[in-house]
């Protein structure tokens, strides 16, 4: 499928290629379609685990352990987006560490397809460890395609990657959803395997096209950090064993025993990260002020998280129970949902791009600061739309899918207005020190939004029903208030930005 997307190049001598890929690096159909594979596994998976986790036929469990299981996992994966970065920086370079993620993502999702309960949550992890590990670097690889942050091709490049993206994000729960739902649960798991391996097979092949760059490893560890990493490992290694150990043979284990301690994990990793950075000491007082400013918009984003996240759990197990998933009296699978958000995207994203373009030219653009602030409002204002089919499933009837879509609408060009623009401040913002790690920082603020997510769910911690109209509101207006907060200390905020606008 690439080979027929490529064409001779325009501008001969570019890095790893004789070969263009719509006027690109030829190396970009190598990672597009590996994203594109990757994502295709990654949502079609994503779309199916909530499902399976409360079906008769899966585990059977309650929404709100279903909820909180899904939660940790969003976090997990964001979480280890931070050392899948240092695994390429300090280990094998981005190149080996994709490859490697691409295999235990594979193994990862034949795990969940096997009908054994504890195959499944080992496949969990096996598939956010591997997702932690490509999503830090395979973006990093596009980036060595081209001639440095100068080269005009770069923004074109990243744009078609990004619809790679979203393409097997959009296809994914049409088809992977659809098996598992009316044929068979682990049927669906083992597609998403199959992906994943298509994926991996022409990673590895299309390699040669690759930067040579991205074989290359910034920052090797020396024998004796090799040594030192591999000793502190074995040692919380052998810690966690002996303490689930006692735990299990003691008969005391629950789901529980893995879930808190994770979610406490998500809510406190994020928390020392930013501290550290702040009490650094070779930060100039410029670089200070800017992480000051910086925490705004990261306690605003997790905020904004928190409730987006829950398209893919409590909106979905609504969706299942609540709505008449159905158009013109043809009815369609839950999971498929989960492709309104990738096609509206693709729909989307040029007409933003367009707009603030246009804006700018003349002299209108919003500020950054007002464009996080707005996204915050609209995914709060999501929520306030999720209340009219809550109304309507409390008076016994049937919610229409028209109003999924309403939500997923607003939600998506909320993620328009505020997630661009916050890898964006991320990368303006960071300390030179920290120039690398900040984008790990941003992944961040995803774990600490879907952690609080997890440990209001949990039924054995707070237990809130997440889709009950008390809670939805409430949400809702935590969000505007974030928002209109965010947006009425604008003037102090960008005071603390300095020269960022």
């Amino acid at each position: 499928m690439a080979s027929s997307l490529t064409k001779d190049s325009v501008r001969p001598g570019t890095p790893g290629s004789e070969k263009a890929f719509f006027g690109h690096p030829r190396g970009l159909a190598t990672l597009f379609m590996t994203e594109m594979w990757e994502r295709f596994s990654y949502y079609g998976m994503r779309a199916l685990l909530p499902l399976y986790l409360v079906a008769p036929g899966g585990l059977h469990l309650s929404g709100g352990t279903a909820s909180a299981i899904y939660a940790v996992y969003l976090s997990l994966v964001y979480l280890l987006a931070l050392p899948g970065g240092w695994f390429a920086d300090r280990l094998l370079g981005p190149r080996k560490t994709v490859a490697v993620a691409g295999a235990v993502i594979m193994l990862g999702h034949l795990c969940l397809a096997v009908p054994f309960a504890a195959s499944f949550y080992v496949g969990l992890v096996l598939v956010a460890i591997g997702s932690g590990l490509l999503k830090a670097n395979i973006s990093t690889m596009v980036g060595h395609l081209y001639n440095g942050p100068e080269d005009p091709r770069r923004d074109g490049g990243f744009t078609l990657f990004y619809i790679g993206i979203n393409l097997g994000a959009f296809v994914a729960p049409l088809v992977i959803g659809t098996i598992g739902e009316n044929v068979n649960w682990h049927l669906g798991f083992a597609l998403a395997a199959l992906g994943m391996a298509l994926g991996l097979v022409q990673y590895l092949l299309g390699g040669r096209h690759l930067n040579p760059k991205s074989s290359e490893v910034p920052t090797p560890l020396s024998a004796e950090e090799k040594a030192a990493t591999l000793r502190k490992g074995l040692i919380w290694l052998a810690v966690a064993a002996v303490f689930y150990g006692v735990v299990g043979g003691t008969g005391h284990f629950t789901l529980n025993w893995a879930l808190i301690p994770l979610t406490v994990i998500g809510l406190i990793v994020p928390i020392l990260v930013i501290a550290r950075i702040m009490r650094d000491k070779d930060l100039d007082a410029g670089e200070r002020s800017k992480v000051s400013a910086y925490i705004w918009f990261f306690v605003a984003a997790a905020v904004f998280w928190m409730i987006y996240d829950q398209g893919g759990s409590t909106l979905s197990l609504f969706a299942k129970d609540s709505a008449e998933n159905s158009v013109l009296g043809w009815d369609f699978p839950v999971s498929w949902y989960q492709s309104v958000n990738p096609v509206l995207i693709m729909a989307l994203a040029p007409v933003f791009a367009w707009l603030w373009l246009w804006l700018n030219r003349r002299g209108k653009e919003p500020s950054t600061i007002v464009k996080f602030s707005s996204g915050l409002v609209l995914v709060g204002v999501s929520f306030f739309v999720f209340l009219a089919p809550l109304s309507v499933a409390e008076g016994g009837h049937k919610a229409a899918a028209l109003w999924l879509v309403a939500i997923y609408f607003v939600q998506t060009v909320g993620e328009l207005t505020l997630s661009p623009v916050g890898l964006s401040v991320t990368t303006k913002m960071a300390p030179q020190k920290y120039a690398s790690q900040m984008m790990g920082v941003w992944f961040l603020a995803v774990t600490a939004g879907d952690s609080v997510t997890a440990l209001l769910s949990n039924p054995a911690v707070g237990g809130v029903n997440l889709d009950k109209k008390g809670f939805v509101a409430l949400e809702a207006v935590l969000a505007v208030v974030a928002g209109v907060a965010v947006w009425m200390y604008r003037n102090k905020v960008k005071k603390l930005m300095g020269n960022v606008n």
